[in-house]
């Protein structure tokens, strides 16, 4: 009689939850989608922060009455699936083993379809799930809602509009470089979705950015080791360049000055090409590089049997296209490594490469070229590549979580059998493969042409950096030519520019991270990007003060240490505008990082590709003191402005046009969204 009463009440707690969930399964598909609040309302206050007033419009009204309506939803919902979790626990508590195991609780065997429902049926099963998908997908529906957005028409001008633009930026502050809004990588709805694979904590040990400071450090160096190995292969035919034309025929000094810069121009098409691979959760960082460091090599070698100018030229672009992985996805992993307080020494080592690269392979080329032929220039660049592929192949490990996220949902897949164990990118991102490849190959486009701090701390950048390669390809002319140094010597003397590369990494890291934290600590400890920015100002001096020096020294012919030390000034000046500016991009807006710095990459490229094509015309008419001296104009005109523009009115601007990029994202996830929405449904 007992046993009979036991299944009848178990029974009937089995038709109850699902009833339950049934009825709030069609409540919840059936709501419209309306914002949901993001934080508590205290005073008065809701949801975005706006005070009600004594009267409200119809439309407040009916918004009102639709948020309740959803958090009614919300809550049944979450309701039905504990009154299920409280039912299986009933029917499972003789089920416990000796130790006191709830066969509910989230370890790492837990996975099962067993451990997590017990002994449900598989119709309860499925409409659980299919419930705990439909909550999800309706509040990031309502989180991404346009409507709640101001129209991005202009910047804020009043204090209300300053503070509704405050509002709406924490629909996506937090969340990281992924394709779901979604905050600590889905962990925000583990509590209502038992098969979702997110990290295990804030502590979880296999988070790239719990990693101990030691692997940190380590994969920073591979990521930095990987980066240097295109700007090398950039610069290193320069010494040897008067040999290549007379080998393989070049008749003109824009040819010349082409087949040493068309690697730079691959630089600015590779990125609309790589960034989607790379934050693809299917790839991720690793492949991309790891593959990308064994085709620059293959042409880099492939250089040294080049018999024509044709076939040099097309191997170089094609290992630029390869080699520019590293330029833009390594800053992508170094944000997967480092938080913000800490990323900027990590930001140090990683610059530094792009600034050493150019000027390290001249050096090495310069004594190569004495003593073998030219072919030797690029077979001693493939047999370092070849060592440093070799090495980052076997060491260098996956950072970017979607991936890692992906790849830790299959182990368990694979070892429970639970072929419903997911991540949120699996649950909720809607866009099609088609859809992230135009979309990650264009926005870097258009932020370029409409985002106005990448317009403006971008050209500073692309022309500073125009103005090392115009610097570096006029070292032959002056040293050999002006100097009459042997290629040797001459090669020698790119050295003071790489001292002063590195003089002003030390420094400048240190200067911009000090600055940083004061002005965080000033500002009750909440840190802005504009507070990496001060030292920009100092470049905006330094960078014409060593343009202006190495120019007229070497146009006077003063002592060979003159235009030396202009160009060491150069350079320690150089460090702090890519290490201030890249350090700004990434913490512009966090999920648009790698768009706002493969923005900046493809404008500094194209920069880096023109400026020596027409290096010889200009200091032909110019010579190289008054041509520097207008490119050291130019660069004060942009390096002294703008910077100070940013510091003091940058966050209104950045959040203005944070703002039309976020309302521009949304729009596309609420479609995303609303077609999963609707193939729930169905």
């Amino acid at each position: 009689m007992s046993n009979n009463q036991n299944k009848d009440n178990d029974s009937l707690q089995r038709s109850s939850s699902k009833e339950s969930l049934a009825s709030s399964l069609s409540s919840n598909l059936s709501e419209e989608h309306v914002p949901i609040p993001l934080h508590d309302t205290d005073n008065g206050t809701s949801t975005f922060g706006r005070r009600s007033s004594g009267v409200s419009s119809p439309s407040e009204q009916n918004g009102l009455r639709k948020e309740r309506s959803y958090s009614s939803a919300v809550a049944v919902a979450g309701q039905a699936i504990q009154n299920i979790r409280r039912s299986m626990s009933m029917s499972a508590t003789a089920s416990i083993d000796s130790n006191g195991t709830d066969p509910l609780q989230r370890v790492p065997t837990g996975y099962t379809v067993r451990d997590i429902y017990g002994d449900m049926d598989e119709n309860d099963i499925n409409l659980q799930r299919t419930l705990t998908r439909s909550t999800i997908l309706t509040t990031l529906s309502h989180r991404v809602q346009p409507s709640r957005y101001r129209t991005a028409s202009r910047a804020p001008t009043t204090k209300e509009e300053e503070a509704e633009s405050d509002e709406y930026k924490q629909v996506y502050e937090g969340v990281p470089d992924i394709s779901v809004p979604t905050k600590e990588f889905g962990a925000e709805f583990a509590d209502i979705d038992p098969e979702l694979v997110t990290w295990d904590g804030d502590d979880d040990p296999h988070y790239p950015r719990n990693w101990s400071r030691a692997q940190k450090v380590f994969q920073t160096m591979i990521v930095a080791l990987y980066t240097l190995i295109s700007p090398m292969s950039s610069s290193i035919l320069s010494p040897a360049m008067e040999d290549i034309a007379a080998s393989l025929h070049m008749n003109s000094n824009f040819i010349m000055s082409f087949s040493v810069s068309v690697m730079v121009l691959a630089w600015a098409l590779g990125p609309l090409i790589i960034a989607p691979i790379s934050e693809s959760d299917a790839c991720g960082r690793r492949p991309v590089l790891n593959i990308s460091i064994w085709v620059i090599f293959v042409f880099n070698l492939a250089c040294g049997f080049a018999k024509t100018t044709t076939q040099l030229c097309v191997f170089r672009f094609l290992g630029g296209l390869g080699g520019c992985a590293a330029l833009n996805v390594g800053a992508g992993t170094l944000a997967d490594l480092w938080s913000d307080s800490e990323r900027q020494m990590a930001m140090a080592a990683y610059s530094i490469c792009p600034s050493l690269g150019p000027i390290l392979s001249p050096v090495i080329a310069s004594f190569i070229i004495q003593a073998k032929d030219w072919p030797w220039v690029f077979y001693v660049l493939a047999i370092f590549n070849g060592a440093v592929a070799i090495f980052g192949t076997i060491f260098f490990r996956e950072t970017y979580s979607p991936r890692l996220l992906k790849d830790k949902a299959n182990r368990i897949r694979k070892a429970t059998g639970n072929s419903h164990i997911h991540t949120i990118f699996e649950v909720a991102d809607g866009s099609t493969k088609w859809e992230k490849i135009v979309l990650t190959s264009t926005r870097p486009l258009k932020l370029l042409f409409t985002h106005p701090m990448i317009i403006g701390l971008g050209s500073f950048m692309a022309f500073v950096y125009g103005f090392m390669y115009l610097m570096i390809v006029t070292f032959p002319s002056v040293w050999k030519g002006t100097y009459g140094f042997k290629t040797g010597v001459a090669g020698l003397l790119y050295l003071p520019m790489g001292i002063g590369f590195m003089l002003g990494t030390v420094f400048w890291s240190y200067a911009i991270d000090h600055i940083y934290h004061k002005l965080t600590a000033r500002n009750n400890g909440v840190p802005k990007p504009e507070y990496r920015l001060p030292c920009l100002l100092f470049s905006g001096i330094g960078i014409p003060v060593g343009l202006i020096w190495y120019g007229w020294s070497a146009e006077k012919q003063l002592h060979w240490i003159m235009p030396s030390i202009g160009s060491a000034i150069f350079a320690f000046a150089f460090i702090a505008v890519f290490q201030t500016i890249q350090n700004y991009l990434i913490d512009m807006n966090n999920r648009f990082a790698a768009s706002s710095v493969a923005a900046a990459a493809v404008f500094r490229s194209l920069f880096g590709f023109s400026f020596p094509l027409f290096a010889n015309k200009m200091y032909e008419r110019l010579n190289y003191g008054w041509g520097n001296t207008m490119c050291g104009l130019i660069a004060l005109a942009l390096g002294l402005p703008f910077p100070i523009i940013c510091f003091y009115y940058g966050e209104r601007m950045r959040n203005w046009a944070n703002n039309r990029m976020d309302r521009e994202q949304a729009q596309r996830d609420a479609r995303n969204l609303e077609r999963l929405r609707k193939q729930e449904v169905k």
